[in-house]
Order: structure tokens, then C-alpha cells, then sequence
């Protein structure tokens, strides 16, 4: 793993995804990771390819984003979390309340490799999906962040709009990433890491006002901001989109140096898996893992956890079953030949999880076993008495 870069290190050979700018500073570094789509075959040559990955901030525009992309990485075959489903089904409720999804009206989602459609929801209060704009309603859940070019992708999504049309936009806030130290969110694949007050800025330049913004507790912390064309009736900023700016601004979130210090979220979270892990082989306890995301595998990397620490990594997808988390080559198996395994304890490397593999998997704790929470420092999770 590389060593954290000082706050004030410049970036050579760049240029922001938004504005152009080729001015920014480098405030987060992984060292090399693989892609966010490589779970090899167990029988794939070794070793696994590596690339750089490196978190800019642009100094013009201040949008957080990955340096460099050489991956073309997807989002690989996952199950739809329930946490995610609740999550939609939320949006969805708040936008019919607030008079934004009318029944009768026409919408459109630009679809995310993370699943998670919100168009049934929709559907089931009158709306009808329709492939391309005009759209009374367009939608985008964790999608246009994985698009190289944020300023074309912003104005494809503002383009379909109908007259008094708006745009909702789901996306893991940068506050959040800071607030929890959240530096395994950082991967190939997502390019733009949005705080709401480079968002808003972004969407003012393109002739939209954010007319909206709700926050929701997945991931730690998500946002919704809905945007209008700023010349519609009735658009203009609201004032809980002026607040969260506010508070977001406030958090750091347009600093290199405050967001700089994820480097040091690394350094402590890794100092502590390690330690947690040196201390369960010590007691003689059996470890595995849950969740084959993306995010596992940096997490591993950084942490230099292996096949000796981890004796396998259970995920729902069953495309993932049978393969090999890269470069530390952690089989990946069922939740069924996991509850097999009888371990004494599960890392979670997805915490949002934590409900549903509880009461998917109760064997793992009816045999003796405990959750171990990486959120990403490590938490075992008391069993309920």
C-alpha cells in the first residue's frame, strides 16, 4: 500500500471529470487495488492485475473524484440488498408526498450497476416508466457517479426533462465519507464522490436549482436533492438544500486538507483489523467473512488479509459463488457452505447488511458464532439475549 500523500500534493497530468480544470490535490491514496469487477476463477494465473487508486479533489470546482480509471470496471452481478430495496421505497414516498411523483406523470431512471430500481415503486403510485425524455420525472440511484464525464452526464439527465419536470439524484454524500471515515468507498469504477454543495453548483451551471434534499441512513448516510430548471414556476432553492449546504460546508467537505484525512482513517482502520485479527488467532477462533463487494477487496489489500486469516467470504450472488476474492484469493462461497463452516466469527464488510444476514443466517450465532462489523473499523456485534 502506498504511503498517504501529505494534503498538499499536487496531481500531475489531470483534469477534473466536471469542469476541466487541471488543478487538484491528491487526498486520498489505496495504493494499487484490482478492479471492482475481478473475482477470478479459482483456477485463474496469479497474480491478479493491480491498478493505482487515488481519490482528487479538484480545486476549481471542488468535486471529490477518482484520479484515474484505466478499469472500465462494472459493478459485478449482486443480490439487491433489502436495505437497499427500504431505501427506495422511502424515496419514492417522499417524492409522491411532496408532490414531485404524480400519478399519471411520465418517468425515467438512468439504471446503476448497484441495482435498486425505483420504477416499481413508481409504477404502483400511477407513474408510467417510459424509455427516453420528455419525462415528467427522472431518476438516478447511485448511477451517474460511475460516468467518466460528469458534466455530459448531468446534461443528458437535465435534457430529458419535460417543462416543470424534475430530476431526483441519490448518491453517498462525501459528509458521510468523511463523518465515518468511510475510506473503502474509494474504487475503480465510481468516479465522482459528491458533497451537496459541489452538486447544487454543479447543476446551477447546467440552469437547475436543487428545489429539494432529503437525507436517509443508508450506507451511513445518503442524500436525494431534486433539481428543477431554475426558470419553472415555484423553483427556487429550499431552504433544508441551503442548510445541508451550510452543514456540509461546515463538516470540510470543500477542503483537501479535512478530506486529506481519510488517509488517516486508513492507517487506524487497518492497524486495527490487523490487530483484531492477531488477537482471534491468538483465542484459537476460526474467522470468515460476508459480502464479496467491491469494497471487500481494497479493504483486503490494504489490510494484507489472506487466505490465513480468512478461511472463506460468503456472498448471496451465486455468480460470485465458487470464485476468488482477487489477489488475496479468499474463496468465495454460499451462505449455506458458511453456516457449514461453523466459524467463531463473520466479518461483515457490508454493515447495511447486518439485519438481514441476522435473520438469514441465525445458525452463526446459535452455534457460538459472532458478527464482526467493518464499518471499517472492527465491531463484533453482542448476540441477543
Amino acid at each position: 500500500m502506498a504511503d498517504v500523500p501529505a494534503p498538499s500534493t499536487p496531481v500531475s497530468s489531470w483534469r477534473c471529470c466536471w469542469c476541466r480544470a487541471q488543478a487538484g490535490t491528491i487526498v486520498l491514496d489505496l495504493g494499487d487495488q484490482p478492479a471492482a469487477d475481478d473475482f477470478p476463477a479459482a483456477n485463474a494465473p496469479t497474480p491478479d492485475r493491480t491498478f493505482g487508486l487515488r481519490m482528487v479533489m479538484c480545486a476549481a470546482c471542488h468535486l471529490a473524484q477518482i484520479e484515474d480509471d484505466p478499469t472500465s470496471a462494472q459493478e459485478p452481478r449482486g443480490v439487491e440488498p433489502e436495505a437497499l430495496v427500504r431505501q427506495g421505497l422511502d424515496a419514492v414516498g417522499h417524492l409522491a408526498d411532496a408532490g414531485i411523483a404524480r400519478p399519471g406523470g411520465r418517468v425515467l431512471e438512468f439504471a446503476s450497476p448497484h441495482g435498486g430500481s425505483w420504477l416499481g415503486p413508481l409504477a404502483e403510485r400511477g407513474l408510467h416508466p417510459v424509455g427516453g425524455g420528455p419525462a415528467d420525472l427522472v431518476v438516478d440511484s447511485f448511477g451517474m457517479m460511475h460516468d467518466a464525464d460528469q458534466r455530459a452526464a448531468l446534461a443528458a439527465r437535465a435534457a430529458c426533462l419535460a417543462e416543470g419536470g424534475a430530476l431526483a439524484l441519490h448518491y453517498h454524500s462525501l459528509a458521510t465519507i468523511l463523518r465515518t471515515g468511510a475510506w473503502n468507498a474509494l474504487r475503480h469504477g465510481h468516479v465522482a464522490y459528491y458533497s451537496t454543495p459541489a452538486l447544487v453548483a454543479m447543476a446551477r451551471e447546467l440552469g437547475l436549482v436543487a428545489v429539494a434534499a432529503r437525507e436517509y441512513p443508508l450506507y451511513g448516510g445518503t442524500v436525494m436533492l431534486v433539481l428543477a430548471a431554475a426558470g419553472a414556476s415555484g423553483a427556487r432553492e429550499h431552504p433544508d438544500v441551503t442548510a445541508l449546504v451550510a452543514k456540509e460546508i461546515a463538516d470540510g467537505v470543500t477542503d483537501p486538507r479535512r478530506v486529506a484525512t481519510l488517509g488517516s482513517d486508513l492507517l487506524e482502520s487497518v492497524a486495527a483489523i490487523r490487530a483484531y485479527l492477531r488477537g482471534v488467532s491468538r483465542a484459537g477462533l476460526t474467522v470468515a467473512g460476508y459480502g464479496a463487494a467491491s469494497r471487500t477487496a481494497a479493504l483486503l489489500q490494504c489490510a494484507g488479509v489472506g487466505r490465513q486469516d480468512l478461511s472463506a467470504v460468503a456472498d448471496a450472488s451465486s455468480a460470485k459463488q465458487g470464485r476468488m476474492l482477487p489477489v488475496s484469493r479468499v474463496p468465495i462461497v454460499g451462505p449455506t457452505e458458511l453456516v457449514a463452516l461453523r466459524p467463531d466469527r463473520v466479518l461483515l464488510f457490508v454493515p447495511d447488511l447486518l439485519p438481514e444476514v441476522r435473520a438469514a443466517l441465525p445458525e452463526i450465532e446459535a452455534s457460538g458464532g459472532r458478527w464482526v462489523v467493518l464499518d471499517p473499523m472492527p465491531r463484533e456485534v453482542q448476540p441477543v439475549t
